[in-house]
Parts: structure tokens; sequence; C-alpha cells
């Protein structure tokens, strides 16, 4: 998510979805302190039990654009859950720019690159393919592909939902909105559908570039999130 077009683009999702979204109220911003982090960036609680290794694949929303690999969602998630004495080791494998299509190109790739299997994996994608405009069938096919390869594995998933603005009209819409709960329901993957519920209208928490998230806003994602991450794992 990187092109200036596409950004502009996606600035004006984050508006429509605003309009479209609705009900519950976000959660409010959350420091480390509120996750259990102390200054230097430690638990504060003892982490105890076996390692959970957990694979975040996506886009620039994970691979931490404009915040750094360090203060990237992967690398919040993975103190957030230290935090809550899980024994977390979270793999950052957001590629900014990535569509579905990509991520399916360096899927078996990456799962081989691990020195281990993961516990989990997240995936994390679809945005780049709505400012592409790209067919929600081929959206639902590449996802569905990734998970697949997750379930020949055994590997656990989390799907992390996206929805498409009401501009693209309503049967994009629904086709798009409609992917993520039905692939987490056909592989028995977990589910957050709609990742930046927590943020999308809060625009003090995203980058000047109207898309991604500032170091409060991953903050924001964390909190609203690692207790889905932790039942994941369970």
């Amino acid at each position: 998510m990187v092109n200036s077009n596409w950004s502009k683009a996606l600035g004006l999702i984050l508006c429509f979805m605003l309009a479209a979204c609705g009900g519950t109220a976000p959660a409010e911003p959350q420091s480390e302190k509120d996750l259990g982090i102390d200054a230097e960036g430690q638990a504060t609680v003892p982490v105890m039990g076996p390692q959970q290794r957990i694979l975040a694949f996506g886009d620039s929303l994970f691979a931490g654009y404009g915040v750094g690999a360090e203060n990237s969602y992967p690398a919040k998630l993975q103190n957030a859950l230290r935090a809550r004495g899980i024994n977390a080791q979270v793999a950052n494998a957001g590629v900014s720019g990535d569509t579905t299509a990509a991520g399916l190109q360096r899927f078996t790739f990456t799962l081989d690159a691990q020195e281990e299997t993961p516990d989990l994996v997240i995936v994390e994608l679809g945005g780049n393919d709505l400012l592409r405009g790209l067919s929600p069938d081929q959206t639902r096919a590449n996802l569905d592909a990734i998970l697949q390869e997750l379930g020949k594995r055994k590997i656990p998933a989390l799907l992390m939902g996206m929805r498409a603005p009401p501009n693209y009209g309503p049967e994009f819409q629904a086709a798009f909105d409609a992917i993520y709960p039905d692939l987490a329901a056909k592989h028995g993957a977990a589910l957050v559908p709609f990742f930046q519920e927590s943020i999308y209208d809060k625009p003090e928490l995203i980058q000047q570039d109207r898309i991604h998230p500032t170091e409060i806003g991953i903050e924001t994602l964390v909190g609203a999130t690692v207790e889905d991450v932790e039942e994941a794992l369970e």
C-alpha cells in the first residue's frame, strides 16, 4: 500500500467505512502500559509455558509501514501476549503492497522458511485487492488457497477480515464482505470480522497517508485483537 493514488483511494474508503460500519463504539487507544508492558518493553507478569510460534502473514498493515518493524503489529502483539504470560514469538511476514495473489505466491515458501512449524498463522490480506478494484472472486480464491495450505499442514489460522466501502456498489460490497466469514467457516479458522474496527473512524490514529495506523493506532489494534489471538492459540 504505497502508491499515492492508492493512498488517496483508501483514504476515501476509510471515510466510507465510517458511514457503512456503524454499530458498536471502537476501542479507545491503548498504550503498552495498558497492555501490561513496562517502560522497557518487558512483560509485567511472568512469561511461562512452551513457546508459542506465530506467523503474522500480511501486507503493509503488518509490515510496519511508516513506524518501523519494531513498532509493527506483530512486534506489539508479541509484547502484549508476553504481558499476558504467554511465551509468544511472533514472526513478521508482512510485505507492503501485497495483494492476495502476491501473498499466495510467496506463502508456501514463507512457511517452509520457518525454523519450526508455527502454532498459529495470522492471515491479513485483501486491502490492496480493494484498492486495485480486483474481483472479489479472485480475492476469495487466493485466500481459500492459503487456508487450504494451512489445513493440509494442520496449522491453525486466524483470518483478519476486511470490508468494502459502499461506493463500490452493493453487489461488490456484499460479495467482498462475505469472503472472510465464509472462508473462516469453511476452513474452521478463527476470525476477526473487521481488523481495523478499532481505528477506522479515528483519524488521529492514522498516518497522514490516511491509510496506515500510527504507532498508537497499532497499539490500539493490538489491544482490540490480542484476545482473539490468544483464543486462536488455545
